[in-house]
């Protein structure tokens, strides 16, 4: 059975963007980022690919979108999140984001990796609030920024039995 993890960067008010762009500059959690989901398959909504540019190095890059006519090299494209999760095969992928991407996996995922910056940004999209009798904080990791200079935590749950 595929391990389903959500990895995720939110503000003190669950702020996940602004106009389809990341509102802090935090480069120690793009390097989390990188060390944690390179290797694996990565799941995201068409609208975080085209944030992004292109399909990220060294992950199995799947878009999830309505528009059965989008393709993309390197790309593998699937119409909901329960497709994406069937390409796994048994692997621990990892979903990052968008926002409505965040919101129909919440329910699917075994585990949540958040970098909580405690810090409020103008921003559009956000991610779900949290069931916390659903949720168990499992690791806690603070952290300041030497690049920008905020406060910032690595968070793990893991959900309930």
């Amino acid at each position: 059975m595929s391990k389903l993890t959500i990895i995720v960067a939110t503000d003190a008010q669950r702020g996940i963007g602004i106009n389809n762009t990341l509102p802090w500059k935090l480069p120690e959690d793009l390097a989390h980022f990188k060390r944690v989901t390179t290797g694996h398959p990565i799941i995201m909504g068409r609208k975080t690919f085209d944030s992004i540019g292109r399909p990220l190095p060294n992950r199995r890059n799947i878009v999830i979108t309505r528009n059965a006519e989008w393709k993309h090299d390197g790309v593998e494209v699937v119409g909901s999140i329960e497709a994406a999760i069937a390409l796994l095969n048994g692997a621990e992928g990892f979903v990052i984001g968008g926002a409505e991407i965040y919101k129909q996996s919440l329910q699917l995922a075994d585990q949540l990796i958040i970098t909580e910056i405690a810090h409020t940004f103008d921003c559009d999209a956000f991610f779900p609030e949290l069931n916390s009798t659903a949720w168990q904080e499992t690791a806690r990791e603070q952290h300041t920024s030497a690049a920008s200079g905020l406060n910032y935590a690595f968070v793990t749950l893991r959900r309930k039995a």
